[in-house]
């Protein structure tokens, strides 16, 4: 995996765990990151990271009507 390295000034009141934390819920909400890269990135288990995406209402899961009438059989 190529990695690179992003250097932010932080505005006061918000650690960089906190930095780290909306980074990966944004990036795994826009699909730009898997659930599991999201989560290493914030630095939680996934079903801690999962815990945390209901938190801030993003969907784990984000199917379609279609998609999830397919999924469920109906």
């Amino acid at each position: 995996m190529n990695v690179s390295e992003l250097k932010v000034n932080l505005p006061p009141g918000l650690s960089e765990d906190e930095a780290k934390l909306f980074l990966a819920i944004k990036l795994y909400e826009v699909s730009k990151v898997s659930l599991g890269q999201a989560a290493q990135l914030a630095g939680y288990s996934k079903r801690s990271f999962m815990e945390i995406l209901g938190k801030y209402q993003v969907p784990v899961f984000a199917y379609s009507p279609e998609e999830l009438r397919e999924e469920l059989g109906l």
